[in-house]
């Protein structure tokens, strides 16, 4: 099959023709008809030994965990629940499905655990991706391929949400308008918040958040962010997210966030930082951190978008083939204006 294979911290992906996955006993394997490109290939397609004390990934992954498919082949134990030609999603790993974290939803907790995309298990930059059928959810003829796709940083953002505690009627502040941003943002209004301001240092970017229910957006380049959430709100924001994840991103929340607030540091910083302790300290901050989300946050954004009560369309910034996706991967990395681009093999 046809695969984007990195070659190495910085070196452009390349396009090559790869063995076909093939399903163990509880697997599948999906054609995969779209895969979002998520800052998190690009954050670890550079990074070095160096960094921070990150392994970086093996020469040989084929990255991409936010994808949507149609199964072509089932292991033994998974045809009793799957058919070929089904339409679904996945869990970005391979678990063993039985065990307290599977039962649970928290199958990245579990010890057998496979991580799809970064490593051991091939990820969606490809023709074809092999799955945990327990990992494995059906999507209603409602959610197209591409809202499928979405449904992985829809549930990172859901997750996020969950673990503010978040209060219908409070406001938050939402630092930074990427695809994880955006839906923050769009859960955050979903679950009741009076005021959900977003800031980022781009204004395009920053635009796109009303499309997700945003009440106010904050130009971080030119604004006082404090002063101007006191002048929408009449007050600091309860919560604030992070969902930037670079070096000084996480002060800055904690320098926004009001006395006993909140913070949920949602971006993955991939680099040394500091933070001055005092700071959260002195005003009783309750910060947490998020990693990923639970099945059960997969399966309510498939019902929530097969029941148009959200929509993730306005995240989408493009589409591309496999000709396209070495040169457009290594764009992503530095442009600021594009949210949500798509690998989709038939382009």
């Amino acid at each position: 099959m046809k695969a984007a294979v990195f070659q190495g911290p910085g070196k452009p992906l390349v396009i090559e023709n790869v063995p076909d996955p093939t399903p163990g006993p509880a697997e599948l394997v999906l054609k995969v008809k779209a895969c979002g490109i998520c800052g998190s290939d690009l954050h670890f397609a550079d990074v070095h030994d160096t960094d921070g004390g990150l392994n970086p990934l093996p020469r040989g992954t084929v990255m991409g965990h936010e994808f949507a498919g149609e199964v072509v082949a089932l292991g033994g134990e998974a045809k009793s629940t799957w058919r070929v030609g089904a339409r679904v999603t996945a869990l970005p790993y391979i678990a063993c499905g039985h065990c307290a974290f599977c039962l649970s939803g928290k199958g990245h907790r579990c010890e057998r655990s496979i991580v799809t995309g970064f490593g051991r298990n091939p990820g969606a930059y490809a023709e074809y991706v092999r799955v945990g059928a327990y990992e494995a959810l059906a999507l209603p003829e409602q959610v197209d391929y591409r809202a499928g796709a979405m449904v992985e940083p829809l549930a990172v953002g859901l997750h996020a949400v969950h673990a503010a505690h978040l209060q219908g009627g409070e406001s938050v502040l939402v630092i930074g308008a990427g695809p994880i941003g955006l839906a923050t943002t769009l859960w955050c209004r979903f679950f009741g918040a009076r005021h959900v301001i977003t800031s980022d240092l781009v204004r395009t970017r920053m635009d796109r958040a009303a499309d997700f229910g945003a009440t106010a957006q904050i130009d971080a380049s030119s604004e006082d962010v404090v002063e101007r959430c006191k002048q929408i709100t009449g007050d600091r924001p309860q919560v604030v997210f992070d969902c930037v994840g670079v070096p000084g991103s996480q002060q800055l929340a904690m320098d926004y966030a009001p006395a006993e607030g909140r913070i949920v540091v949602v971006g993955v910083c991939m680099q040394p930082d500091r933070i001055i302790p005092v700071k959260a300290i002195t005003k009783e901050l309750q910060v947490a951190y998020v990693l990923g989300y639970r099945r059960q946050d997969f399966a309510f954004c498939i019902d929530m978008l097969a029941s148009r009560r959200v929509d993730a369309r306005a995240m989408m910034s493009g589409a591309v083939g496999f000709e396209r996706l070495s040169a457009t991967f290594e764009a992503l990395k530095t442009s600021k204006n594009e949210c949500k681009v798509m690998l989709e093999a038939g382009l």
